[in-house]
């Protein structure tokens, strides 16, 4: 049956995720790995509609915050790291329960656990918008995380139940599709939200979509489950995995400001290692893990993940401070902020259609080696421009050849990664393999915005402590804490020369984006050596797979 539905899946799952950042590279295989319902549903274009409108909301969320956080930042206050962790809140909850929210919906209810992934993400908008602080923010956006780890895997469960094989392939393409342009008006629309009424009204706006979604939901699905099964939830791996990046993300998140000689620092750095490393220990000896390691035996598997941790850490790492970089150094409104980004989804889904086939003709690991390549020219074009422009009239010749670039190089990586991970598994287990590729982008997002945030702080001090020597303004007069909102009124009132230190501000922020464009880079190169070094050049054939996943 796997083998029948490749073909749509993989050029319809390649288009959404062109335009959906914070989705996962494999969320299209949980589809596949879905039995009929045994109750027929007779309204089913609703309940297509239905799970269109849930997943989007999740990865609007997902990407829209970030054209928000300056403005988030002006009215609340907090530090970088505290802008961090609104996004990484979000990723840390969604991917280490995302799993779970897949196998509870199997067993309690694929209708009942999206409608209550629904609710309960519904309620934590409301709680977003109403955050009277940075740290009230974060704790909404943690639940936030957890009502996606419910709503997503449930949007994904209920096509695979409500439509059989020969109509499954057509559903997947009309919820890529819209999914695909909903998200990547996302960023443009919220920022239009922010600039015309408050940040806090991208949250309200889930309010109306969560009343729609869940009318279509109990009117048109049928609450499906998988009866036969016997899967206990792994909700020690769960809770391990969550406390585990948790404190590995606390520890590298807080270094930016405190350096790796804070005993903090160390300790959340080392517990949350000691934790992943049991997390590990539970997942090998569970009857029911979550995440099965013997899957990982297949090198084509783990080079895939690798390949993913590694790019979209990447990925994930330049657009969560490219938004920054336009407002704070470029003096983008959050509107254009979101309307600069699009270069790259729209080179993804109109390229999708003709790279979508390569990884069939040509085979995964050429397209995997030369996909990261394309991506890191894409990071390194990102990192030159700033250094010599700050007119926002220089963009089509400054950030738009990267981002174009850039989504060359994933357009060319998507369809033969998505493939690779669906077949050197056999087809029981591709809701398994495309539950751990989804987590492992996820993961990766998370660990990108703490680490590069370390990258992105250091060089913006550092370039920033050469400016202001060399305009004779002491260092330590400037709110380094506030980086991302500068405030100069003290400067100005004191020195005189608030051109010249906004000037030198925008100059320390380029600096920073472009170290974290270097690094991503980095990544990028390093993911194209692991796919050639790992993934084989051609299918398996499907017996040796099955006898490599026992």
């Amino acid at each position: 049956m796997a083998d029948h539905a490749a073909p749509p899946l993989q050029k319809t799952r390649n288009e959404r995720h062109a335009f959906a950042a914070q989705a996962a590279p494999c969320d299209g295989l949980a589809i596949l790995a879905q039995p009929a319902g045994d109750r027929p549903c007779h309204r089913k274009r609703l309940a297509l509609a239905a799970t269109i409108l849930g997943s989007s909301m999740a990865f609007i969320d997902g990407s829209v915050v970030n054209v928000a956080l300056s403005s988030i930042q002006r009215e609340l206050g907090g530090d970088v790291a505290a802008m961090q962790w609104i996004v990484n809140a979000y990723l840390l909850l969604l991917g280490s329960l995302v799993l779970v929210g897949g196998a509870m919906g199997d067993k309690l209810g694929r209708r009942t656990i999206f409608i209550a992934g629904i609710g309960l993400f519904t309620a934590a908008s409301v709680a977003c918008g109403l955050a009277p602080s940075s740290g009230a923010l974060i704790g909404a956006r943690a639940v936030q995380g957890v009502g996606a780890a419910l709503l997503v895997p449930g949007s994904l469960a209920i096509i695979g139940a409500v439509f059989d094989e020969r109509e499954r392939g057509r559903a997947i393409g009309t919820w890529a599709g819209v999914g695909a342009v909903m998200s990547a008006v996302g960023p443009v629309a919220g920022g239009w939200l922010v600039d015309a009424f408050s940040w806090r009204a991208i949250f309200y706006l889930n309010v109306p979509l969560a009343a729609a979604t869940i009318a279509l939901a109990l009117w048109s699905v049928p609450d499906s489950r998988n009866e036969g099964a016997t899967r206990r939830l792994d909700w020690a791996g769960a809770l391990t995995a969550a406390a585990g990046f948790g404190a590995l993300t606390y520890g590298l998140t807080r270094a930016s400001s405190h350096g790796f000689n804070d005993e903090t620092v160390i300790g959340s750095i080392v517990a949350g290692i000691l934790v992943c490393a049991v997390f590990i220990a539970i997942e090998a000896r569970s009857e029911d893990p979550m995440m099965p390691l013997d899957v990982f035996r297949s090198r084509d598997f783990s080079g895939a993940n690798l390949v993913t941790l590694l790019l979209y850490f990447g990925l994930s790492g330049a657009l969560f401070f490219l938004p920054f970089t336009l407002i704070r150094a470029h003096g983008y409104s959050a509107t254009e902020a979101g309307a600069a980004l699009l270069p790259l989804p729209v080179v993804m889904g109109t390229l999708s259609r003709f790279t979508g086939g390569l990884a069939t003709r040509l085979g995964p690991r050429a397209l995997l080696t030369v996909g990261p390549l394309i991506a890191a020219v894409g990071f390194t074009l990102l990192a030159l421009p700033a250094l010599f422009e700050t007119d926002r009239e220089t963009y089509w010749t400054s950030f738009f050849p990267g981002l174009v670039v850039l989504g060359l190089g994933m357009t060319i990586t998507v369809a033969p990664l998505t493939t690779t991970v669906m077949t050197v598994v056999p087809a029981t287990r591709a809701g398994v393999a495309s539950g751990i590729n989804n987590a492992v982008a996820r993961i990766a997002s998370l660990l990108a915005i703490a680490v590069l945030g370390i990258v992105f702080m250091w060089s913006h001090g550092a370039a920033l402590a050469m400016r202001l020597e060399r305009l004779n303004i002491p260092p330590d007069l400037h709110r380094t804490g506030q980086l991302l909102e500068p405030d100069t009124s003290t400067l100005a009132g004191a020195h005189a020369v608030p051109a010249r230190m906004l000037e030198a501000q925008a100059e320390a922020i380029d600096a920073g984006l472009r170290a974290v464009a270097l690094t991503s880079a980095a990544c990028a190169l390093l993911g194209a050596a692991c796919a050639a070094a790992t993934i084989r050049g051609q299918k398996k054939r499907q017996g040796e797979t099955q006898e490599q996943a026992r």
